[in-house]
Formats: structure tokens, C-alpha cells, sequence
């Protein structure tokens, strides 16, 4: 998408920002003004995310207006606000391809761009990620300046405090700005708060503040305590630093996010200053376009929409939105089932749940661990809990998942969204390890729903099982599939179809595609539905001479995957049939569409039948 001069007077000319840095400051706001329509024109034509990018849109200008952008390095934490970053670092004109095959990187990404200081998507990482750059500088001498940018979101997860305090121990060189756009604080930015910053952030009143200290302590110590802990009330009273100033943070703020020449002038102070600071910056998300400030959640992520008229409903139905139907139907009868979720009620369709049942709903903000061993201590006194999580967020509580559940054998279902491959997000948020990672955990059942209907059946079945257990589903709808829903036996799978020669054994929701293929070869296909335990009796019944060759087929990692353990089945029972194992590869899978992403790992109908063709004629079987 190329950038018309005439539209974009100002932002045509930024190339880079060594070009920013030639402006005048006072062409700001209006550099602003022409980013953020750019932003809207582009994202509305490609999908994306948005609402987040347009909240940063000064921010980000002040950032590198201010700092000497590669060398010095801005850490984005998750990076759905780094849009904006994008634009100004060389790569306007290719956002209309992000998050699509081949295209940008939904988030900031090293081999992208010299000034994408770290591959991000996950939150909570960016100040630990900024004290290790930090530290590296210093120890290589450079003066290098690192900044690290995190929402208030990404500020409740664990990683982000115990980076703090690590940083504040260290007295680490390094800037920490909070980019908060919550709506109850708003009232605080204002002119007392913005004289306290400019106040604040000045090197004479930290150079009076500190030469003050060190006085005290040399010649009067019992006085430095004293003025110490006053100046610490006194400043708790008018702003609300006092837990970053314990961090051991120099807080400054909060200071109006969208005001770029005020950003900009409170930056250039605190790059003078030594040791960790802390900046508090309030923006508003969404801003620019009413349709976002007023419904933020709707469009922190977007299809393609017009611009001006309302998003785009879609009419199919989501694995998501059969979860939700779910919750509720199953709260009904049972009073002490409650639900969990890591920050993530509207993309897991909990919505309805937790407005029908306030008492038994649990957001526990964006903290994997917490919600698993908080689910853990529930069950322990007789409460049924469900977890929801992504599949890649949920590797981020595989020591809870182990020490405080699979130990104690405790009956908890993990209900795994977005597992398999989810399309546009990319490597970061790919669901592809965690049959892998829980086929390995004794005392854990993992369940693989091919269609709507199974997968109710399963989180039923689930929710009565008497220890941990997982049903993963992938996003977006269902595959078509012809199969008669049958009751859930424990570890036992379903035959599907009787075919010659080949067998395929489906886990998951790819049964659609094997099916079809299944129709090509005249195979037998058998939809396993546990990958743990693997249902060995209908494996061996159909491990005859007359079937020379066992495919199995899942939507996640081939190494660790179920078809590993139909392997090690094999192995056992010494069956000399041949076995080709279809999956996810060992490689991190670029962003794209999910139907471009299986049709390229060769994962769907005509990839199926042509991986099982090359491996019977390379292998020499009839």
C-alpha cells in the first residue's frame, strides 16, 4: 500500500526514523494525526490488530523522536501495539500484507527489521527481556539505552513483577513505561499531574534529591531515614508510584499519552537520568476512531471491515462458541462447577457464563501459573473446576499443570482453545505442542474432538472424570464429517469407515480432510478420539497381513505427538506393518490463513493422499 504524498504529507517522508528525528517538533501532532488514519486505512483493508496500535500512536513517536533507534533498543511487550512501530521503522508500505503467508509478522520480530529489538506475542516478557539488554550493554560498555513498554494487562502476569524487582535490586540502567489504558485513572492526568512530571523528571530535582541523601547520610544519618521515608509519603499522597518506588524504580507520572510534545519532553529528561525509571502514561485505546474508544475489546482484533460501518459478523459457529454454549448448559446442573480463564473471557466465549454466574466465574488476569493451581486448590476442597486456556499460553503453566495437578491426581478439565493450528497470529500463538508436552505427564487424559458434536460429548465425559483431563479444539468452525456420535467409552476410539490396505488413525479435528482422503485410498479410518491413552485393542485388531500400511494424522507436533505413541504400540507388540506419522512439523509455522497453512504442510485432502502415495512408492508397498 503506497504512501500518497498528498494524503500524507508529512508521513511519506519518514522513512526511517533518522527521518523523524529531522522534523520539527512542533510537526508532530500532525505526524500523529496522518499515522494513525494510515493505520486505520491499512488494517480495515488487511485485518489486524488495531485498537491497541491506535492508543500508542504519540507514544511511539515520542519514543523515537527521543531515543537513537536501532542502537538504542524499545521492547514491546506482546506487540500488538508495535503497528505504529512498524510504520516508522521501513515497513509502512507492507502492512497491508501482515499477519498473511509470507507477509509482516503480526508482531515485532528480529529477522524483520533491525529496529524489532526481540521476537515477542506472549505477554509479560518485556522488562525481563529489557534487564537482560540492559545488563549486556553494561557489560560490553556501551551506552546504549533499553525501554521496555508494557500495558497494564501484560503488568499483571508474575514474569513482569519479578523482573522488577530484579531490575530494582540491580539498579539497572534501563526505562520501564507503562502504557495504561484503563478508564479509571483518567482523571489523573491533568496540569498538577503533568507539573509533578516535568518536576519529577528533571535532573536538577533528582540531582537536589539524591546530593540531599548523600549528605544526610554522611554527616546527619538518622535524618536521611526520616527525610527519605517523609518524601515517600508525600509522594504516595499525590501519585500512585509508592509500589514501583519499593521496585526501586524512580516513578514518574502518570502523564497524558497523547500528548506527544509533553511525551517527548518528559523522555528527554529521564534519558539523563541513572538507574531504573519508571514512566506511567495513560492513553486511551482505540483512539481516533470512535467505533474503538467506544468497544476497545471488538476492535483490538479485526477482519476486514469498511470503515465507518459496523464490523462484520461471521454466521459460523466457533469450537469457542459451543464451548461458551457449554459452560452454561453444564453450570445449570452442576452448583460447583466454576470456570477459569487467563485474561481471556471473550476470545473463549465465557461471556454469558460469567454474567449468569458472577460468583462461580474466575478471570484471573494474565497468570497461566495462578489459574492452575488456584483451579487446583478448588478441586482439593470439592469444587469441579474447568480451566480455559489457549494452547500456547498453556505451556506457560506446565510446572502447575504437573507439581499441583497430575500429582495429586486432582479432577480438573482443561478445556485447550486454539489448539492446532490458529492461522494469522503466527509462531508465537500456534497451538502445535500441547498434546507433546501432556502426553508425557502420567495421570493426564488427553481428548481430540473432531467436530462439534464430539467435542460436546467429550466435555461432558470430562467433566465427570474422577482426575486431570484435556479436550483441545482448534479455532474457528468445524471441517464437515460424516460419523455417527457414539458414546464416550474411556481410551477407546470409534471405526469410522471400512477401507482395503490403509488404515488411517485420526486425532483430532483433521478428520474431515482424512476422511475425504480416506474416500481417495478406499481406507479404513478409525477416529481415535483419546490421544492419551492410546486405544491399543482396536489398533490391534486391525494390524493384520491384510493392511499394509497405519497413517495417523493430528493437528499438532509430529515428535511427541499421539502417532509417537502408536509407534511405541508397535514396538511393543512387535508389529512389522509400516507406520507414517502426519502432523505438525519440528518447525515454528509461519502466520497465514489456517486452510493456506495445512494446504502448505500438506495437511489437507490432496496433501494427505499425496504424503501417503510418495511414502508407499518410495518404500516399495502395494
Amino acid at each position: 500500500m503506497e504512501l500518497d504524498p498528498k494524503q500524507y504529507k508529512l508521513l511519506s517522508k519518514v522513512k526511517l526514523p533518522s527521518d523523524l528525528r529531522n522534523l520539527d517538533i512542533s510537526k508532530l501532532p500532525a505526524l500523529c494525526e496522518e499515522i494513525r488514519k494510515f493505520l486505520l486505512e491499512s488494517v480495515s483493508k488487511s485485518s489486524g490488530h488495531l485498537a491497541s496500535g491506535l492508543g500508542v500512536v504519540e507514544l511511539t513517536v515520542a519514543l523515537h523522536y527521543v531515543y537513537d533507534t536501532p542502537d538504542d533498543q524499545i521492547v514491546w511487550d506482546v506487540g500488538h501495539q508495535a503497528y505504529p512501530h512498524k510504520i516508522l521503522t521501513g515497513r509502512a508500505e507492507q502492512l497491508d500484507t501482515i499477519r498473511q503467508l509470507n507477509g509482516l509478522h503480526p508482531f515485532p520480530w528480529r529477522e524483520e527489521s533491525e529496529f524489532d529489538s526481540a521476537s515477542v506475542g506472549h505477554s509479560s516478557t518485556s522488562i525481563g527481556l529489557a534487564l537482560g539488554m540492559s545488563i549486556a550493554n553494561k557489560i560490553k560498555g556501551l551506552a546504549n539505552k533499553v525501554i521496555a513498554v508494557i500495558g497494564d494487562g501484560a503488568l499483571t502476569g508474575g514474569m513482569a513483577f519479578e523482573a522488577l524487582n530484579h531490575a530494582g535490586g540491580l539498579k539497572s540502567d534501563m526505562l520501564v513505561i507503562l502504557n495504561d489504558n484503563e478508564k479509571s485513572i483518567s482523571e489523573s492526568v491533568g496540569a498538577l499531574s503533568s507539573n509533578l512530571s516535568d518536576i519529577l523528571s528533571s535532573a536538577f530535582y533528582n540531582n537536589v534529591r539524591d546530593g540531599t541523601y548523600d549528605f544526610l547520610g554522611k554527616y546527619i544519618p538518622f535524618l536521611k531515614d526520616f527525610t527519605q521515608k517523609t518524601a515517600e509519603h508525600i509522594k504516595g499522597m499525590v501519585m500512585p508510584g509508592t509500589l514501583f518506588e519499593e521496585f526501586g524504580f524512580n516513578y514518574i507520572g502518570p502523564i497524558d499519552g497523547h500528548n506527544v510534545i509533553g511525551l517527548i519532553e518528559t523522555l528527554q529528561n529521564m534519558k539523563k537520568l541513572k538507574g531504573p525509571q519508571f514512566l506511567h502514561v495513560v492513553t486511551q485505546k482505540g483512539r481516533g476512531y470512535k467505533p474503538a474508544e467506544d468497544d476497545p475489546t471488538s476492535y483490538h482484533g479485526v477482519p476486514k471491515f469498511e470503515l465507518n460501518y459496523s464490523l462484520p459478523k461471521s454466521k459460523a459457529k466457533t469450537y469457542a462458541q459451543v464451548f461458551g454454549d457449554f459452560l452454561v448448559k453444564r453450570a445449570e446442573q452442576d452448583p460447583l462447577m466454576v470456570a477459569i480463564t487467563p485474561a481471556m473471557k471473550e476470545g473463549s466465549c465465557m461471556n454469558e457464563f460469567a454474567e449468569k454466574y458472577p460468583d462461580r466465574f474466575f478471570d484471573v488476569a494474565i497468570a497461566e501459573q495462578h489459574a492452575v493451581t488456584l483451579a487446583a486448590g478448588m478441586a482439593i476442597d470439592g469444587l469441579h473446576p474447568i480451566v480455559c486456556i489457549y494452547s500456547t499460553f498453556l505451556q506457560r503453566s506446565y510446572d502447575q499443570i504437573i507439581h499441583d495437578v497430575a500429582i495429586q491426581n486432582l479432577p480438573i478439565v482443561f478445556a485447550i482453545d486454539r489448539a492446532g493450528i490458529v492461522g494469522a497470529d503466527g509462531p508465537t500463538h500456534q497451538g502445535q505442542f500441547d498434546i507433546s508436552f501432556l502426553r508425557i505427564v502420567p495421570n493426564m487424559t488427553i481428548m481430540t474432538p473432531s467436530c462439534f458434536s464430539e467435542m460436546i460429548n467429550m466435555l461432558d465425559f470430562a467433566c465427570g472424570y474422577k482426575g486431570p483431563i484435556a479436550v483441545r479444539y482448534p479455532r474457528g468452525t468445524e471441517l464437515p464429517v460424516v460419523l455417527e456420535v457414539v458414546p464416550i467409552e474411556y481410551g477407546k476410539g470409534s471405526l469410522i469407515r471400512k477401507g482395503e490396505n490403509i488404515v488411517f488413525l485420526n486425532f483430532g479435528a483433521l478428520l474431515g480432510y482424512v476422511q475425504k482422503a480416506a474416500e481417495k485410498l478406499n481406507a479404513t479410518v478409525v477416529d481415535m478420539r483419546f490421544a492419551k491413552p492410546i486405544d491399543e485393542d482396536i489398533i490391534l485388531q486391525l494390524a493384520d497381513p491384510y493392511n499394509t500400511l497405519f497413517v495417523t494424522v493430528e493437528d499438532g507436533s509430529v515428535i511427541g505427538g499421539a502417532g509417537e505413541g502408536v509407534a511405541a504400540l508397535f514396538e511393543k507388540n512387535l508389529i512389522n506393518i509400516p507406520l507414517l506419522n502426519l502432523g505438525l512439523p519440528d518447525e515454528f509455522v509461519e502466520q497465514g490463513r489456517p486452510e493456506e497453512l495445512y494446504r502448505m504442510l500438506r495437511l489437507d485432502e490432496d496433501g494427505i493422499v499425496s504424503q501417503v502415495q510418495e511414502y508407499m512408492e518410495n518404500n516399495n508397498i502395494d
